[in-house]
């Protein structure tokens, strides 16, 4: 069986997502290649992902008002995304350093440590350590 390798997160602009994702939660950029849609207009490929690796996101600019009414609110207000920290301590505070908003203080629950946190864009995240 193959891996998970890409998710789409869908937002309004490609150089500040990538600015986001590098500050924020310390991603690094994997590729970022111009490209055409179908009908011939410009966009981007672009990746970020975990400087240790793991699945990937591809960073898509909204494409009509469809995809800009999703931007933030990708999964209906739930958490949609979860980055594993092998160092709680130290990415809590860096995130917190970079002005990321938690919603809530780290809490430990039966399958490890957790604080849900949202994006630049509103979409729900957990920052998450297994016991």
């Amino acid at each position: 069986m193959s891996h998970l390798a890409l998710v789409t997160l869908v937002v309004d602009d490609y150089d500040r997502a990538i600015g986001w994702f590098q500050t924020a939660l310390d991603f690094r950029l994997v590729e970022d290649v111009p490209s055409l849609t179908d009908d011939g207009r410009p966009k981007r490929w672009v990746v970020v992902a975990p400087k240790s690796g793991g699945c990937a996101i591809l960073l898509a600019r909204a494409d009509g008002q469809a995809q800009a009414d999703r931007i933030g609110d990708q999964t209906g207000g739930r958490v949609g995304f979860f980055l594993h920290s092998d160092d709680y301590q130290a990415d809590y505070g860096r995130m917190i350093a970079a002005g990321v908003r938690f919603e809530e203080a780290p809490r430990e629950t039966e399958y490890g440590r957790v604080a849900k946190f949202r994006d630049l864009w509103g979409n729900r995240w957990d920052l998450w350590q297994r016991k």
